[in-house]
């Protein structure tokens, strides 16, 4: 009885911590902070997951998490891409403003 106690304190917590992150993740200044925001949230839903598979007593919400934790992953891999290809081509269009009246095909072939 003490540990549905402990469980559901922990999932409180947890539930204040990711609306916490959810707030950084749109809010925040730089691309980084909401990179990292939205990794948490991913690690801690896996972990409220995990909890309630504990306080269940059920198996499959612990494969739900294994599945969730890749998705997550790949998310954040993809979401990281992005981002570095747009400050790419943010850096190189301020490197090169004046390339814009050149003719040609859009990947800069004749």
């Amino acid at each position: 009885m003490l540990y549905h106690y402990i469980y559901i304190t922990t999932l409180i917590i947890l539930g204040i911590m990711l609306f916490a992150c959810l707030i950084r993740a749109v809010k925040g200044p730089r691309i980084a902070d909401r990179l990292v925001s939205v990794n948490m949230m991913g690690t801690m839903v896996i972990v409220m997951i995990s909890i309630l598979a504990l306080m269940l007593d059920e198996g499959f919400l612990v494969d739900v998490s294994l599945v969730y934790a890749m998705i997550s992953f790949l998310a954040v891999v993809v979401l990281s891409k992005v981002y570095i290809g747009i400050y790419e081509e943010k850096r190189y269009q301020a490197k090169e403003p004046h390339n814009n009246d050149e003719g040609g095909m859009s990947d800069g072939s004749l």
